[in-house]
């Protein structure tokens, strides 16, 4: 598909990143078929990476470099690959070969891949797939989320004593201390909460409102940019706190009912700090 001044079509940069992310979820499903082996470990001892990781990162650059070669890549493992400053097409992928190394390593069925393409900075295209179902979630900017060629709304509650709410922790033994006391703050004035593992999963899953929403501090860019966007997408409020942007201090996502409430308890707890 041609390029207009310059400007990807975000609709071929979807294409790309759905064949991609295809790809490289069979190959994470042959790997774990094959068992887990090489197994170590990255800012703690309980941060895991495996040969599978970077096999299936491998993949994914090689396969977006060849296909898109004016691109920049990000990748969780390797780093940046092309010029990260000014590719010459504007477009920047952010890849996370297998989100939930942990859960892949154990066995259960929540682990990712997730690519995300931002154009001029901006994040344009987002696709996460689950390697362990085959569940496959899509956007496109302005153009919403999908799932199985079904639209996504996100959830309709507004009432947070009633949220079931997704979040995840650290692995900074301090930061996950931190993130505990949050817990015990918040776990009394929600629904519930829920803990898969897997970032990327938890947004697309407060996208499809499987759970109502979703906070986490201590992301990186691969871990929420297609995962993001696709909460964005189905009409979720994507955010930190105080009026930052999401980054590393936090991510929040929720719909609009939610959305104030949570993140009032969570600024009044210090999450982000």
């Amino acid at each position: 598909m041609p390029e207009a001044d310059g400007v990807a079509p975000p609709q071929a940069l979807l294409e790309v990143a759905v064949d991609v992310a295809r790809a490289a979820s069979e190959l994470v499903r042959r790997e774990r078929a094959g068992g887990v082996g090489d197994v170590g470990s990255k800012s703690t001892e309980t941060d895991l990476v495996t040969a599978a990781d970077r096999a299936v990162e491998r993949l994914i650059v090689d396969r977006l470099r060849a296909l898109r070669p004016g691109d920049s890549v990000l990748g969780e493992e390797s780093g940046t690959h092309g010029d990260s400053t000014a590719p010459t097409t504007g477009v920047r992928w952010i890849v996370d070969p297998i989100d939930g190394t942990v859960n892949y390593v154990y066995g259960l069925p929540q682990y990712a891949v997730s690519i995300a393409a931002e154009v001029h900075g901006v994040a344009t295209v987002g696709v996460v797939r689950n390697a362990a179902t085959g569940e496959e979630w899509t956007a496109v900017r302005g153009g919403g989320a999908w799932r199985d060629g079904r639209r996504l709304r996100g959830s309709a509650a507004n009432v947070l004593e009633y949220a079931l709410v997704a979040t995840g922790f650290a692995y900074d033994p301090v930061r996950r201390a931190h993130q505990a006391g949050v817990v015990a703050e918040l776990l009394p004035r929600v629904r519930d909460i829920r803990r898969f593992g897997a970032a990327s999963l938890d947004l697309c899953f407060a996208a499809e409102g499987r759970v109502d929403a979703y906070y986490e501090q201590g992301l990186n860019p691969w871990d929420h940019a297609a995962g993001g966007l696709i909460a964005v997408e189905a009409g979720l409020l994507v955010t930190g706190l105080r009026g930052r942007p999401p980054g590393p201090e936090m991510v929040l996502a929720a719909p609009g009912g939610l959305y104030l409430a949570l993140h009032d308890r969570l600024a009044a707890c210090n999450a982000d700090q």
